[in-house]
């Protein structure tokens, strides 16, 4: 397996106190109600405004398993390789989430993640977060929520490519984009898609020209406007309609 490349530029001591407890994604990253003090021993091992660069791999499939990733600014994609040595995209992931719970209870990383635009991560060394976690109740019980959310997304694309149409599929991607944004203070309607086409497809089981006609569809039927990948969500009652199952007239 070839070594992970990170370049990864450090920040200056005063950046590094003040890194948590400014951060505007505060509020998604760490639990509401942590204490002064336990934000400052939780930044004293997070190691912060490490940047990777587009198409870096921030771990690989199979590589050791000794942090978890918090995403303070960018996109990245998981993917694993299949048999036939395709990619299949498993996740996107953009700032305030956190990755690389797969490898917790392998301690090796099942999947790749890979940086979809220049991006900033804060990496939390595990063991470390396991020991102040048994000191602040509130800690864990933050990560357990943050486990428990993954869950719930992986059930979410399980549902996505066993029950719904590609017409569904592809409005619920939208749909869950938009309120990702909305999470973190963007625009819910407008918004920069930062994947390809062919690695949505990846994740929704989809090949590109279905994506592709889709995307055309909906544009022709006045429920987004597309330019490049630029995406704006003209319609969203009518969007989550679709996703329903209700009609779109």
């Amino acid at each position: 397996m070839a070594q992970v490349s990170y370049l990864f530029k450090e920040v200056s001591l005063p950046q590094l106190k003040a890194a948590c407890s400014g951060c505007s994604l505060k509020e998604l990253c760490l639990p509401v109600g942590l204490g002064t003090d336990e934000i400052a021993e939780l930044e004293s091992f997070i190691h912060r405004g490490r940047a990777a660069k587009k198409g870096e791999y921030l771990y690989r499939a199979e590589a050791p398993f000794t942090s978890l990733y918090a995403v303070k600014a960018g996109c990245f994609k998981t993917s694993v390789i299949s048999e036939d040595g395709r990619e299949q995209v498993t996740g996107f992931h953009m700032s305030g989430e956190i990755i690389g719970m797969d490898a917790i209870s392998t301690e090796r990383h099942t999947c790749s993640a890979i940086a979809l635009e220049d991006s900033e991560i804060c990496e939390i060394p595990f063991v470390q977060l396991e020991e102040l976690c048994r000191k602040i109740p509130a800690l864990q019980r933050h990560f357990y929520k943050v486990m428990s959310r993954e869950i719930v997304r992986d059930h979410g694309v399980m549902l996505l490519l066993g029950n719904m149409k590609a017409e569904e599929r592809l409005a619920a991607f939208l749909l869950n984009l938009s309120q990702r944004f909305q999470s973190r203070g963007y625009s819910p309607r407008a918004f920069h898609l930062r994947m390809t086409r062919e690695e949505i497809g990846s994740f929704l089981g989809m090949k590109l020209e279905t994506v592709s006609r889709i995307f055309s569809r909906f544009q022709d039927e006045r429920l987004i406007r597309v330019s490049n990948r630029e995406i704006e969500l003209l319609d969203m009652l009518r969007l989550k309609q679709l996703l329903n199952g209700c009609s779109s007239k």
